[in-house]
Parts: structure tokens; C-alpha cells; sequence
């Protein structure tokens, strides 16, 4: 069975479900270097957004192919849990809080 790469879903950090998609993937800056990716993460039922901006990948900064960090649950779930831990409260109104994150999306 082959391994799709997944832009979107669903899921569930301590008991809480949370919906995310991939919102842009890495691209050339106008300074000449490159952007992460940023992912969307948002609470089922809830108003806040919280945008998640990766590095750029090393593997852009020395000219190689382009590509993307995969996406699983587990990085994911690092995501929301960060974002938690730096202050996102979901359930508030406002615009979407950004966030940096490592690679590993801590």
C-alpha cells in the first residue's frame, strides 16, 4: 500500500478534535531565500484560527528539488499542543494567531 501525501484532516489531542489543512506550501521570498510551510489548525465548533509557519526546508536552502515536511498525526498533534502552550485560545474571536514551529512542529 502506498503512502499519499495528506493536505487536510482531523485529530484528536486529549480528548479535543481539531480539523487542519495545509494552507501554503514552501515558497521563494522576495529577500531571496524561501518560507515554510504553514498549516491551519481550528477547533471543531470553535472561532479562533491558529496558523503554524514551518522553516523553510534545508533541503531548499542548498538548491535541492523542492519539497515538503510529511504530515502526520503525530506532528500535528505537536502543533496544537504548542500553539496551546503559547496562548491560543480557540474558543476566543479575533484573527488568526501565527505561530513559528520547528521542524518537528514544536
Amino acid at each position: 500500500m502506498s503512502k499519499s501525501r495528506s493536505n487536510a484532516g482531523t485529530v484528536d489531542v486529549d480528548g479535543v478534535t481539531y480539523d487542519w489543512h495545509l494552507q501554503r506550501e514552501p515558497y521563494p521570498s522576495d529577500d531571496g531565500g524561501w518560507k515554510g510551510m504553514t498549516i491551519s489548525l481550528l477547533q471543531r465548533d470553535a472561532k479562533r484560527e491558529a496558523l503554524m509557519e514551518f522553516p523553510a526546508p534545508k533541503r531548499l536552502l542548498k538548491g535541492l528539488p523542492h519539497g515538503r515536511l510529511q504530515l502526520d498525526d503525530a506532528m500535528i498533534s505537536r502543533c496544537v499542543r504548542a500553539a496551546v502552550a503559547a496562548g491560543w485560545e480557540p474558543m476566543s474571536r479575533g484573527k488568526p494567531v501565527v505561530f513559528m514551529v520547528d521542524a518537528e512542529g514544536n
